[in-house]
């Protein structure tokens, strides 16, 4: 059963062919793998195991999946996109098939020459992405054709989320609050990093999360200096902080919730005042999230407000970023953008600093729907956290 709905495949499709009539493009070339899903997922809902793969998407008729053998029979389960072709360099490398019909890019290329007419000019989504031997063979098979990067232009159709879209958001930041509770549950003194994530994972997995977003988050003491610690064996301690996050999703569409959190269960003195700093950057940052607002305009007040509070040095990460297929996608609102905040935006604030001699790694995290109303808390139990004093 696929995740993505027929209707939604089917806008995003024409969108695709639009951008290819204004660009005076063939076709459109759309690279994934287990790392880089989120643009082929944004067509069909699927993503392969173990193998590599791209949507082709022709200016007329249908669109193809370009993979290997072993994920068809699943991609016609389960993607909203059905018609395959099997490359020997999407497969599992070494691996044969001999009952499998396997082609090449020449011979793709006679077969769109067929339907289309002339085959001129292609774009390409994610060629950066591509390990080489894959664009030398697309290259060779198009002779003669010139490839367009059109990453930039593809990515900028997921900035601003479907009503649909954003329902799964909603979903999503719903399990990541029972994940969250969970999480805090379980941290003691002496309860491994491993068990905290295991009840954060069980807690939406049992509730119908079809996936993470990223490995689940547990960092303690010297740990959360790693910035995105996956959780390990180390059991936790007392006086320490715990830094939490997780990244539920729902067909396909990430939610969030991070933290830091006393083992104790209590915030000593100092670090009341480290969590009363990382707030007020959060709430500096809100405050920004007025449709129209650049990147660099949001992310200002609360990089003032470090470096007011001798912090800067421990900054790693800008304090916003929108979330969809993947937890942290573009446009990422930071010192040097100009991206413009929209309606219908689902943006994270995400306050964090690593590296501090007696806090360690420190962060917080939300998401919020952005409308003409203003920013609609994702988590009202969250916003509601990080907006107290």
């Amino acid at each position: 059963m696929a995740y993505l709905i027929k209707e939604e495949s089917k806008t995003r499709i024409d969108r695709v062919k639009t951008l290819l009539q204004q660009q005076d493009l063939d076709a459109a070339l759309i690279y994934y793998d287990e790392f880089n899903i989120g643009n082929g997922w944004y067509l069909t809902g699927w993503c392969p195991q173990f193998e590599s793969g791209a949507v082709l998407v022709p200016r007329q008729g249908d669109p193809l999946i370009l993979g290997g053998p072993e994920s068809e029979p699943f991609a016609k389960l389960d993607s909203q996109i059905t018609e395959t072709r099997n490359f020997p360099v999407f497969m599992v490398p070494d691996e044969e098939y001999p009952n499998a019909e396997i082609i090449d890019f020449g011979q793709l290329f006679s077969e769109l020459n067929k339907k289309l007419g002339s085959v001129r000019r292609i774009g390409l989504v994610g060629a950066d992405r591509m390990p080489m031997g894959c664009y030398r063979q697309i290259e060779d098979g198009f002779a003669g054709v010139t490839l367009v990067d059109i990453t930039s232009s593809y990515v900028a159709l997921r900035f601003v989320k479907s009503v649909w879209e954003r329902e799964q958001i909603r979903q999503a930041f719903g399990l990541a609050d029972h994940a969250y509770q969970a999480m805090k549950g379980e941290i003691n003194v002496g309860v491994s990093e491993i068990r905290v994530a295991a009840a954060g994972e069980y807690a939406v997995r049992s509730r119908g999360a079809s996936g993470f977003g990223f490995g689940t988050i547990v960092g303690s003491g010297i740990r959360s200096n790693a910035v995105v610690p996956t959780a390990s064996s180390k059991p936790l301690s007392a006086g320490e902080l715990v830094m939490v996050g997780i990244s539920p999703k729902v067909n396909g569409y990430a939610g969030v919730v991070g933290d830091v959190i006393p083992v104790d269960g209590r915030y000593s003195a100092a670090q009341k005042e480290c969590v009363k700093i990382l707030k007020e950057a959060f709430r500096l940052t809100k405050a920004q999230l007025a449709i129209g607002a650049k990147g660099h305009e949001i992310d200002a007040p609360a990089r003032a407000y470090f470096e007011k509070k001798g912090l800067s040095k421990y900054l790693v990460c800008p304090f916003a970023h929108t979330i969809g297929l993947h937890e942290a996608e573009s446009p990422f609102f930071g010192p040097q953008s100009a991206d413009e905040l929209r309606e219908d935006m689902m943006v994270c604030i995400d306050v964090s600093f690593f590296g501090h001699p007696e806090f360690n790694g420190v962060r917080i995290e939300t998401g919020y729907e952005i409308t003409t109303g203003g920013p609609v808390p994702l988590s009202p139990a969250m916003d509601a956290l990080f907006m107290e004093d």
